[in-house]
């Protein structure tokens, strides 16, 4: 059953951010190992290159640096945060969250922070899960926004001779402010379902309390991320347009006014095949999948980000994002994208818009 929730108050997306690894890892870099040529990645997956994160970084740098970008577009400082939510299936430890690592480096000493792992369909869970808190923050709150984070280092689980997985995936972090919206602007609606019996298509088996790690679990290789490619294929081809058609009818959108579609940015070749059947007829498709590769639950922020900066997202255009991943989750949001959100309006008039909705 898939949850819907309609937006309770004008909250929407008012700044974003995104951060990349300098060093950019080819086809050619990844394809002997993996026993494939350059071309057949291309050919599968659509994937030209994808990033790498440096020795000395972990997912909460790259989650930092996507953070810090976004709150600089949306205008706002370490005070006015009050939640500190990312989304990651590759914490730098089981424990403490990663959001707590990011919270300390940001400054935001009076935001709650926390996880959240729907492996790439994690942040618009989080995004839902953010959006939520904000409806019902407290007029006499200080701090009146939330910093949901997708970030994601999957270099360091992936088997390098595996080609179901070693050739598609990447990392990076992008990051989103969700704060005040304008009247009829933000967060239209969210969707976010999960089918739990097919847990077994996507996972790392070892280093938890089912398999603690051991000399056994290394030996046998159980700490590598392992994908069923065909089953998960067939799970996207019937899932995800069942998902956007219902988020568009439950909160009553003709699908012809979507403007924008910004997918998990799983593998480009199979995303290009599903979106005739979506019904999305004037929807421009942001696939920067050949540029990033497969980079988790950063995928989708990473490629909105781009959206953003490049002055593709208008104001009023409706956005749906589509996030799908292990567990199996799928989880959707509507979007009216508010390009005179508070921080560029004048300062008097941003104050006024921040209590008005805060009411």
């Amino acid at each position: 059953m898939t949850v819907y929730l309609p937006a309770t108050s004008t909250v929407g997306i008012v700044g974003s951010g995104s951060y990349l690894p300098s060093d950019i890892v080819s086809n050619s870099d990844v394809a002997e190992r993996a026993g494939v040529t350059s071309e057949w990645i291309v050919r599968k997956t659509g994937i030209r290159e994808r990033r790498r994160a440096a020795p000395h970084e972990a997912t909460s740098d790259l989650a930092t640096a996507a953070a810090r970008a976004a709150m600089d577009d949306a205008g706002i400082c370490e005070r006015d945060i009050a939640w500190v939510i990312v989304a990651t299936s590759t914490p730098d430890y089981p424990q403490p969250a990663t959001a707590c690592l990011v919270q300390d480096r940001i400054g935001a000493t009076q935001a709650a922070a926390f996880d959240i792992n729907a492996v790439c369909a994690g942040f618009v869970f989080a995004l839902q899960t953010g959006a939520q808190l904000l409806a019902g923050i407290s007029e006499h709150s200080e701090a009146k926004y939330a910093l949901i984070v997708g970030a994601d280092v999957y270099s360091r689980i992936l088997d390098h001779s595996d080609r179901k997985t070693a050739v598609l995936f990447g990392d990076g972090a992008g990051a989103v402010v969700l704060g005040p919206a304008r009247p009829g602007f933000g967060i239209v609606g969210t969707g976010t379902s999960t089918d739990g019996s097919l847990h077994a298509l996507i996972g790392v088996q070892a280093g938890g309390s089912r398999h603690p790690a051991s000399a056994g679990t290394l030996a046998n290789g159980q700490h590598f991320f392992k994908m069923q490619g065909r089953e998960v294929r067939d799970f996207v081809k019937e899932r995800l347009p069942a998902a956007v058609q219902g988020v568009l009818a439950a909160h009553g959108v003709d699908p012809a006014a979507v403007r924008h579609f910004v997918p998990h940015q799983a593998n480009g070749v199979m995303v290009g095949e599903v979106i005739p059947s979506l019904g999305l007829p004037n929807a421009q498709a942001h696939l920067p999948v050949d540029l990033h590769g497969n980079t988790g639950a950063a995928s989708i922020p990473l490629a909105l980000d781009q959206a953003n900066r490049s002055g593709a997202l208008l104001d009023g255009q409706l956005v749906l994002l589509a996030g799908f991943g292990g567990g199996m989750g799928v989880g959707t949001a509507l979007i009216r994208w508010d390009a005179e959100s508070p921080q560029h309006l004048p300062r008097e008039r941003a104050a006024q818009l921040v209590g008005s909705v805060a009411r």
